[in-house]
């Protein structure tokens, strides 16, 4: 499989998205013709810069306006045809876009079109071009990849083919089964792009709002696996339009790109296993089992105050690493670790972002082939010096720099509690809580940053993703989308932040980046649990009264229900699955916080009662300016 990226897809100057493109791995490049316009060079400089790079120019686009021009404008088009073959042979390449007319003085009809083709595959012939023909999904005459075709099959020249791209297909929802009957050496390129499904106008939505494949609704593997069946073997190409990539690191953007093509070819050849694609060899997606552990980083002072914070919470000092300052906590099947150790990347994580959970372990079904997943997806993989008593865990670095650690059930791993670390005898202070396994894990981001997050986990991991919400802040909005799968043995949510007066915002503000900004932890008796914490010296966090009158109307709920519920600070929802119950603690640090829940059947996150949860957890913020609360 031939990769490839069009320019305009990337922020930055020319030469800086030829960088970034050569190193995400792309073959080939697309030449947008104002990226070009706007370089101060020659069209023999940009063709050498991109030699240089190692890559291939694979189109020069678009051209517009062509087919079904009326005199003067026909003779005119030909003429900027000719001046646009004079660049392409500077540029050093062959193939050039041609997009569907939407001139207001465009004259309809496919013959007449295919006489205009024709001609323009003559001149084309002459200096060694090709000529794709594209129709765009708001075109004036043409705006369906049927009717271009029959333009080019019209035309019978050997210089013309066909342009196919996702969105153009998909947005008008054109049965994709008719590119299967398309001759593969008719088809000269082929443009890939995904986006959310949003009712607006087709162009407005084109320009503004295309993503890469795997990153929004559209159904691009059904497209690619109708390509796949012609036989096609040349260059996957990504053409997107999308505001937020158009400031976004141009680096972050290519590597997203190309891991979106490679993992968009592997769905391919597992679901089409006859097509002639090749993609680099790497296991399946593995299921994943559950969250094994996370991992705080801490200083001293820190780990003491975190630790008699999760003692309130019913864990118990379980075990002490045998060579570095790191202490395990246990309850249920949960496992928290907390890191004080003056070397590697724990006390690197620390002095850049403070005290924060850096860490995520996940029990996989088998962690060798998760960890080469994720090397053929372009995940960083991350080692450390290990002790003589440590298991070298696979792991990757996350889109935010923290680590992902892969454990599976085999005889390696299985005693890596017993191995790597002493049992202590811990009398315990308080109750077990009856906390059994982590529910969901929750990470905060920068909004533009969320696209990365969730194509990172849903083509290594065996997950799907939910519809994005908006989380409302009283400062603002959140954008939350979920990863999980269908077990529910995994649940990943992740919170877009858009401005730091939002509790997201703030925390990552206060953190420098991205992280893990709460840990919900299940439980099958949410009452029972309230009543160990309380014993224990917990205080939750306080909802406001007027919450329980509300939900005891809306909900019709039993006014004893509603009454536990307001004596324990519970929070409460119901969808057409089950009822869910949820339990904060307070702030910790600049934003961090605990969560309990039970579930009955439930599959949500209580999204409704986030905007009541956020305002109580505001209020232990500390005002700007003031110092930190030890």
């Amino acid at each position: 499989m031939k990769t490839s990226i069009a320019t305009v897809s990337l922020s930055g100057e020319l030469p800086e998205k030829l960088d970034a493109i050569a190193k995400a791995g792309f073959e080939g490049v697309e030449i947008f013709e104002n990226d070009f316009l706007a370089f101060d060079g020659s069209a023999r400089d940009v063709g050498r810069m991109v030699r240089d790079h190692g890559l291939e120019i694979t189109l020069f686009q678009p051209f517009r306006d062509f087919e079904g021009m009326p005199e003067p404008q026909r003779s005119r088009t030909f003429d900027r045809a000719e001046r646009k073959f004079d660049v392409m042979q500077e540029l050093g390449t062959d193939l050039v876009l041609v997009c569907s007319n939407v001139s207001p003085v465009a004259l309809g009809g496919l013959d007449r079109a295919a006489v205009d083709f024709h001609e323009l595959g003559e001149r084309a012939a002459k200096r060694g071009l090709r000529v794709g023909y594209e129709a765009l999904a708001w075109g004036r005459h043409i705006n369906d990849h049927r009717d271009a075709w029959e333009i080019v099959r019209r035309a019978d020249h050997a210089n013309i083919g066909l342009i196919l791209d996702s969105f153009h297909t998909l947005a008008r929802k054109i049965d994709v089964g008719s590119i299967r009957s398309i001759p593969k050496e008719k088809i000269f390129i082929v443009q890939l792009a995904d986006a959310p499904l949003i009712h607006m106008d087709l162009l407005y939505w084109s320009r503004h709002y295309r993503n890469m494949p795997g990153e929004g609704d559209l159904p691009v593997l059904d497209f690619m696996r109708s390509v796949a069946a012609t036989g096609y073997d040349g260059y996957l190409s990504l053409e997107i339009f999308n505001d937020q990539f158009r400031g976004g690191s141009s680096k972050s953007i290519a590597v997203d790109g190309h891991r979106s093509l490679i993992y968009l070819g592997d769905q391919v050849i597992r679901s089409e296993p006859d097509v002639a694609m090749t993609v680099p060899p790497m296991p399946d997606a593995v299921e994943v089992n559950g969250v094994e552990f996370v991992e705080f980083a801490a200083n001293d002072d820190e780990a003491r105050e975190l630790a008699s914070v999760i003692r309130v919470l019913g864990f118990r000092k379980t075990g002490k690493h045998k060579t570095k300052s790191v202490v395990r906590y246990s309850q249920g099947r949960i496992n928290l670790v907390i890191n004080t150790d003056r070397q590697g990347f724990a006390h690197s994580s620390h002095a850049v972002h403070g005290m924060s959970a850096y860490a995520l372990g996940l029990n996989v079904a088998d962690a060798c082939a998760a960890f080469e997943r994720a090397l053929a997806l372009g995940a960083e993989p991350f080692e450390q010096p290990a002790g003589p008593s440590d298991i070298r865990i696979p792991a990757v670095r996350g889109v935010g720099g923290d680590i992902l650690y892969f454990i599976d059930d085999k005889p390696e791993f299985v005693n890596i509690w017993e191995q790597e670390f002493e049992p202590v005898e811990d009398v315990p202070s308080t109750l077990d809580a009856g906390l059994l396994r982590f529910d969901h894990v929750a990470q905060t981001m920068n909004f533009d940053e969320m696209l990365t997050w969730l194509l990172f986990y849903t083509s290594i991991l065996r997950a799907n993703k939910t519809p994005m919400v908006d989380i409302i802040d009283p400062s603002g909005i959140v954008r939350s989308q979920v990863v999980e799968n269908g077990a529910g043995s995994l649940r990943i949510t992740m919170n877009g932040a858009e401005n730091r007066r939002t509790l997201a915002g703030h925390f990552l503000a206060e953190k420098f980046g991205s992280s893990m900004q709460h840990l919900a932890f299940e439980t099958d008796d949410i009452f029972k649990t309230a009543d160990a914490l309380k014993a224990n010296g917990f205080i939750p966090l306080e909802i406001s009264r007027n919450y329980y009158d509300d939900i005891e109307a809306r909900f019709g709920l039993e006014p004893d229900l509603s009454d536990r519920l307001k004596e324990a600070n519970i929070l409460y929802d119901c969808d057409e699955s089950g009822e869910y119950f949820q339990l904060y603690s307070p702030n910790y640090g600049e934003g961090f916080f605990f969560e309990i829940v039970e579930r009955r059947g439930y599959r949500g996150y209580g999204g409704p009662n986030a905007i009541f949860r956020i305002a109580a957890q505001k209020r232990y913020i500390r005002p700007q300016g003031m110092p930190k609360q030890r």
